[in-house]
């Protein structure tokens, strides 16, 4: 069987203008399924990063932190349900660039490859409306009752990005020769080490110096248009 070429997505900030994770933490907090007084638990870093005076990853780590806390004892059902508005309500708010981009490429039959440290029920919902073929996000451990414990399954599989897109490459029977990749932070390098043609688009920082250093293709798109850096 011949072997498909493959294409790799970040997602939150990539295709999607937010972070999915945010969005679905906020959904859960406004259901009333989180108690609303843990927002004050990263209130701190989250001003600090709306401000541009703290780091983003130190306001999302303390997000996580919280995340796992809460999540202890929530139901399956109301975790799915709580996802599934948040798609709902907010899958079109996407940069145009990685939406045509995606279509494009499944277009010319890539194997559509998403990794993300999003929640995979939310990711699911959301790829799925993009064609996806098969997707990674953190999977959180369901005990007795359908209800979650609070740990994550299989985390050091979704912490190494290029394990996974090797993983996928052996499983799905597919190349890396013409493989696309797109990212957005440094915790993105790995699978864009990878893949013949990396593309960092709205590099941060780290991400922006690895791509001047080794030549890889820049884009950056604001309000309605698209910048082509290198």
């Amino acid at each position: 069987m011949e072997k498909r070429k493959v294409a790799v997505f970040d997602v939150d900030g990539t295709i999607f203008r937010s972070s999915l994770f945010i969005e679905l933490a906020e959904e859960l907090i406004s259901q009333g399924i989180f108690n609303e007084s843990v927002r004050g638990r990263y209130a701190k870093e989250q001003r600090a990063w709306l401000d541009r005076k703290g780091d983003y990853e130190a306001y999302i780590n303390a997000l996580v932190g919280v995340f796992l806390e809460e999540i202890r004892g929530v139901h399956y059902k109301d975790f799915q349900e709580a996802a599934k508005r948040v798609v709902d309500r907010k899958a079109d708010r996407v940069y145009r660039y990685t939406r045509d981009l995606v279509k494009d490429l499944r277009a010319r039959g890539y194997f559509l490859l998403a990794i993300s440290q999003s929640p995979k029920s939310v990711l699911d919902h959301f790829c799925r409306r993009f064609g996806f073929h098969k997707v990674y996000g953190r999977i959180y451990e369901i005990g007795p009752g359908d209800r979650f414990t609070g740990a994550v399954e299989d985390l050091h599989l979704i912490g190494n990005k290029a394990n996974i897109v090797k993983r996928a490459v052996e499983k799905e029977n597919l190349t890396l020769k013409s493989s696309v990749g797109v990212g957005d932070t440094e915790g993105d390098i790995a699978f864009l080490e990878l893949v013949e043609k990396p593309i960092c688009f709205n590099p941060n920082l780290k991400l922006y110096k690895w791509a001047k250093r080794t030549g890889s293709k820049i884009v950056v798109e604001r309000k309605d248009v698209i910048y082509d850096l290198a």
